[in-house]
């Protein structure tokens, strides 16, 4: 039987997953009516985003203030030799609106902690690609605030973790993984990272974010799930909300 609100193409480009029992056309429908910021169009941010357009997610809203260079192309699967001096949310925009030119794209050339409220009323999910501490709480908080689900992920050299945070009460937010506020993070450009790893983790950032979208299966919430590349491991921690954290424990929130 025909979907009322799907057309025939639409059918055929997502036949795949409309198979799947958890997605079927109702799912496949919610993925098309959602929005999604994706913060940081790196690494991460390439496979995130080329995955979700692919499967159909609506409106994809892109964060990243960075223009393509040379040493992005080593892992930034998004951008080739031609996007070389062009802004990343910009050459992401062209590469995903041919991949699936059904879906909308907002692209902002600007760092996260530079957009109004505005900008996230609409929102249904965070992805956060983001390679730094300051970014990464800003985008926490605005996600604790404003009560948007927070799919989180980080690599580097052999080494990759993924987390999911949903607004609940006494689920921990990214703050109570990381509670000093004056820690720096580790970056590809001092350490190094192997190019497979970023696709691995966006690859798996993606699938909880669909989750998330579509209530199927067990997201990670509250779960820190642990990648070594070198040995081939995963292993996957249990989070605690931190009753002192400066973000979910204050009065009003959670």
């Amino acid at each position: 039987m025909k979907f009322a609100g799907m057309r025939d193409q639409q059918l055929l480009r997502y036949n795949r997953q409309i198979l799947l029992p958890q997605i079927d056309i109702i799912g496949q429908q919610k993925l098309l009516d959602s929005t999604v910021m994706i913060v940081g169009i790196g690494g991460l941010g390439s496979p995130v985003a080329m995955y979700l357009a692919a499967m159909g997610v609506g409106h994809l809203v892109l964060v990243d203030h960075d223009v393509v260079e040379i040493s992005n192309l080593q892992r930034q699967i998004i951008y080739d030799t031609e996007s070389l001096g062009q802004a990343k949310v910009i050459a992401a925009q062209k590469k995903l609106q041919t991949l699936n030119p059904e879906i909308r794209i907002s692209p902002f050339q600007n760092q996260f902690e530079s957009l109004n409220i505005e900008q996230m009323k609409a929102v249904d999910l965070l992805i956060d690609c983001s390679d730094n501490f300051t970014t990464r709480f800003a985008i926490n908080a605005a996600c604790v605030q404003n009560n948007i689900p927070l799919v989180s992920g980080a690599a580097i050299r052999l080494s990759g973790q993924i987390v999911v945070f949903i607004n609940q009460k006494n689920t921990p937010c990214y703050r109570c993984l990381y509670p000093d506020s004056e820690q720096e993070a580790e970056t590809c450009t001092e350490n190094g990272v192997l190019a497979p790893l970023v696709g691995v983790i966006g690859s798996m950032q993606a699938i909880e974010a669909v989750k998330v979208l579509l209530s199927i299966g067990k997201p990670l919430y509250g779960k820190l799930l642990l990648f070594e590349a070198q040995s081939m491991q995963w292993r996957k921690i249990n989070l605690s909300k931190d009753p002192a954290c400066p973000v979910c424990s204050l009065p009003g929130q959670r």
